[in-house]
C-alpha cells in the first residue's frame, strides 16, 4: 500500500519548481491574480478565460497555463484549492497528502466518516486506482461526465483517504481545465463540493466566500449552470459499480436518466435498494 507522500515543505520552493513566483496575495506577472473582496489572508483568486469548461485556444495568452501552474504548485505544496467542475464548484487537494485531506474536512466542517471522491485525468488512470469490474467501453461512455463511479479501491491510494471503506468514488469531470489539472498534477486528487457541510452547493465562487480565508487559491471559471434552478445543484450522479453485473444508484444527481440508460445498455441490473 502506498504511503502518504510528505506534504510539509516550503511552498516557495514548490512554486519555483513550477516557474512561479511566490508574491503576496493579489500579485501576479500578468495582473490576473486578484485580492478577494472579503478578508482572506493568503488566498488568491485567478479567473480562467471563458468558463474553463472548454480548453482555451491560446492557453498562454488567455491565462490558462498560468492558472494551471498555480493550481498544481499549490496542490503539490499540500494546499486546498477551489476549482470549477462540470457540475459544481469543488475543493481539491492531493489525495496522497494526509495533512491536506484533514484540511479539507476542517474547511468544510465535514464528518471524517464521509468519503471524499477521487478526481483523475484519464479513463486509463481508473485501472491504477481501482479494481474495475465493468467493460472498458462502459467507463468510456460514462467518463468524462457528471458521474461518480464507486468501485473497489486499489492499494495505490493513500491509506488515509477514506480509511473506513474498501470503495472509492471516481470522478473525471467533463471540464477541460479539471482534466488538464489532474493530468499535469500527475496523481489522484481528492474532490468534494465547495460549501460548508449540510449547506447548499455552489455554482459560482461568490457563493462560498466564507471558505476563502481557508483556501490558498480559488480558480474562478464563472457561473456553472442556472443558479435559480435547484436541478443545477444536485451534483454528480453517484453509481455503485463494485458488484459485477449490477449497479446501484447511491445519489440520483443531475444525470440519472442518461446514466441509467447507459448502464442498462451494457446489461447491468439495478441492485437491491437502488434508487431505480
Amino acid at each position: 500500500m502506498s504511503p502518504a507522500r510528505p506534504c510539509r515543505g516550503l511552498r516557495a520552493a514548490v512554486a519555483a519548481s513550477m516557474g512561479l513566483s511566490e508574491g503576496p496575495a493579489g500579485s501576479a506577472r500578468s495582473g490576473r491574480l486578484l485580492r478577494p473582496p472579503s478578508p482572506a489572508p493568503g488566498a488568491r483568486l485567478l479567473r480562467l478565460p471563458g468558463s474553463g469548461a472548454v480548453r482555451a485556444a491560446n492557453p498562454e495568452r488567455g491565462g490558462w497555463t498560468e492558472a494551471l501552474r498555480a493550481a498544481v504548485a499549490e496542490l503539490r505544496a499540500g494546499a486546498v484549492v477551489a476549482v470549477p467542475t462540470d457540475t459544481l464548484y469543488g475543493l481539491a487537494c492531493s489525495a496522497s497528502c494526509s495533512e491536506a485531506l484533514g484540511a479539507v474536512y476542517r474547511v468544510k466542517g465535514r464528518s471524517e466518516t464521509k468519503p471524499l471522491a477521487v478526481c483523475l485525468g484519464r479513463v486509463a488512470d481508473v485501472y491504477r486506482y481501482c479494481h474495475v469490474k465493468v467493460p472498458e467501453g462502459l467507463l468510456k461512455d460514462l467518463l468524462p461526465g457528471p458521474v461518480t463511479l464507486v468501485m473497489e479501491r486499489s492499494e495505490e491510494l493513500n491509506k488515509d483517504l477514506n480509511p473506513f471503506t474498501p470503495l472509492v468514488g471516481i470522478r473525471i469531470p467533463d471540464h477541460a481545465f479539471m482534466q488538464d489539472l489532474a493530468q499535469v498534477f500527475g496523481g489522484p486528487l481528492a474532490l468534494t463540493s465547495a460549501n460548508l457541510s449540510s449547506q447548499s452547493s455552489s455554482l459560482n465562487v461568490e457563493e462560498f466566500q466564507d471558505l476563502w480565508p481557508h483556501l490558498s487559491l480559488i480558480i474562478d471559471g464563472g457561473p456553472i449552470g442556472d443558479s435559480q434552478s435547484p436541478e443545477c445543484r444536485l451534483g454528480s450522479t453517484v453509481v455503485d459499480l463494485s458488484v459485477p453485473g449490477k449497479f446501484g444508484i447511491i445519489r440520483p444527481g443531475c444525470a440519472l436518466e442518461s446514466t441509467s440508460a447507459i448502464l442498462q445498455e451494457y446489461g447491468l441490473l439495478p441492485s437491491h435498494g437502488s434508487c431505480l
